[in-house]
């Protein structure tokens, strides 16, 4: 089902190596970003000053117990969630400083986010949605990319189909095929592999890692696998809607061991 990513020219934002890829400029930042809920009595801190960097052509994966704020997270550095105060950037662009369509014009043509609720449109085809944000661009879908793209996922014999006559698991591929298929600068993934099985999601975490390393796109990944984190280069943990640790290169041993070990000081706490 796998298949090799379309070769291009080689692209001034590859990194060469690791070290070369930290000192590229963020493809999106946050700093002291805090987002609430609710007024008085019910008032929720759901990211609490937070900063943070996703450096460009890197992977990352964003862990934490329930309740971390990894989800809101991802919301609000893609512009999908405004931010109670603090600052969001995607390259050297201030979100808050946006205009609605402005705001809408970027995320369309920057950003890629895959949704935990997948977010397709009922009337459409799976090919329909996968290309859906192209249509709205002005874009032409790029053959081999799209082709590499469906084939990654297992849905070239699906592409006909309507969301309502796939699988969960099916329409979840359509949703991160839609978000991979005009090749933006950065995708935000929450949960992508959550409804695939164990050979489907270990394909599409290497698919996702070939576009970083091939292509120098940037992708940030809310997980709560271990086994999928350690496909990043980096692994930022959450908890109490603040950054807590990171790991770099990192193992699913060592992923599970730090969560464990976060598990046991929120007990003891």
């Amino acid at each position: 089902m796998s298949q090799s990513l379309p070769s291009l020219p080689s692209s001034p934002s590859s990194p060469s190596s690791s070290r070369a890829a930290l000192r590229e400029p963020a493809a999106a930042r946050a700093t002291r970003l805090t987002k609430t809920y609710g007024k008085g009595e019910t008032r929720v801190t759901a990211l609490d000053a937070v900063s943070v960097e996703f450096a460009r052509g890197r992977f990352t994966a964003v862990m934490g117990p329930s309740g971390s704020g990894k989800s809101t997270l991802l919301h609000c550095m893609a512009g999908l969630d405004p931010v109670s105060s603090g600052s969001v950037r995607i390259g050297d662009v201030e979100l808050s400083g946006l205009a609605d369509r402005e705001l809408t014009r970027l995320r369309r043509e920057k950003v890629g986010f895959v949704f935990q609720g997948f977010n397709l449109l009922p009337t459409l085809t799976a090919l329909e949605n996968i290309t859906l944000p192209l249509r709205l661009a002005g874009w032409r879908a790029d053959a081999a990319w799209l082709d590499a793209v469906v084939g990654t996922v297992g849905l070239a014999d699906r592409l006909s189909h309507r969301p309502a006559q796939l699988s969960g698991g099916q329409q979840q591929r359509v949703a991160v095929a839609r978000a991979l298929a005009s090749r933006p600068e950065i995708v935000f993934a929450d949960e992508p592999t959550g409804n695939l099985d164990s050979r489907s999601g270990a394909e599409l975490l290497g698919f996702l890692g070939d576009s970083v390393r091939e292509l120098g796109q940037t992708v940030v990944m809310v997980t709560h696998d271990p086994a999928a984190a350690a496909h990043a280069d980096r692994v930022v943990f959450l908890a109490d809607g603040r950054p807590v640790d990171e790991l770099h290169e990192p193992s699913s041993g060592a992923v599970l061991d730090r969560m464990l070990a976060f598990e046991a000081r929120g007990r003891t706490s």
